[in-house]
Formats: C-alpha cells, sequence, structure tokens
C-alpha cells in the first residue's frame, strides 16, 4: 500500500529532518539521530528468517522501547518483523507494501518523536495533539 514517495513524504514534513543517502539506501534523520531508514534484508537476515523471509521494500523505524516493538508485532506480523540483528534493539522493520498509510503515518511520527530533541518534539506535539495537562 505504502511506497518510498510516502515515506519521504511524511518523513520530511516533520520538522528539522533530512533525508540521506547511505550505502545506497535512503535514510531520514532528525539532528543526526536516524529514526527511519531503507533496510533491505541481508544474507544473515535471510538465513536466520528462511522461508519466512518477507519479499519487497523493507522500511527500519526506531521504537519508543521494546515493549512498543513486540506489541507491532503482536498486533500485525503480517506487516512488522524483526530479525536476530535487531535483538534488544529498539527497531522494528516493517513490510512497506503492506502497511496502511494512517499506520504509516503513526509510525513514522512515534519514530520521530523518539529520536527528536525534547524542546523540538514537545513542541510538535503540542501544535498537533494540543496541551494534554489543559
Amino acid at each position: 500500500m505504502a511506497t518510498w514517495d510516502d515515506v519521504r513524504r511524511l518523513a520530511l514534513a516533520l520538522p528539522e529532518t533530512h533525508e540521506d543517502l547511505r550505502r545506497g539506501h535512503m535514510f531520514w534523520v532528525v539532528k543526526d539521530k536516524l529514526f527511519v531508514w531503507e533496510r533491505p534484508l541481508r544474507g544473515s537476515d535471510l538465513k536466520a528468517l528462511g522461508n519466512a523471509a518477507p519479499e519487497g521494500p523493507i522500511l527500519g523505524a526506531r521504537v519508543e522501547h521494546l515493549l512498543a516493538k513486540d506489541a507491532l508485532i503482536a498486533d500485525n506480523p503480517d506487516v512488522f518483523f524483526t530479525t536476530p540483528h535487531f535483538d534488544n534493539y529498539p527497531a522494528i522493520l516493517i513490510l512497506l507494501e503492506k502497511i496502511a498509510l494512517d499506520e504509516l503515518e503513526e509510525v513514522i511520527v512515534e519514530a520521530w518523536l523518539s529520536r527528536a530533541p525534547k524542546r523540538v518534539a514537545n513542541a510538535y506535539v503540542a501544535e498537533h495533539f494540543g496541551d494534554e495537562n489543559g
């Protein structure tokens, strides 16, 4: 459902974000911190996943913590997955062609919020979600 153009549009709409190209793959960064990236499966991933290895474009995304990662995989294993490379690391892999645009936007914003400077993240939350204390 989603494309790299959707990822680019959503990521670059967030404050203080830029796109980078590293080793031939796209990365989106906020204040020098990676939050989403193009992540094709590597040989070790393919070996670990075996016949369960998915095909198609894969997006990596930071998550707030390991519980969020586990929840995403449990809630939608057809879209979200991980590999041993990401064990004990707060990041999730996403089958880009299977994720709905609204869910992709939520994942990208959450990834950005987990990496953005606090003042920038707080300003974004206040502007887009209102003051939760008021």
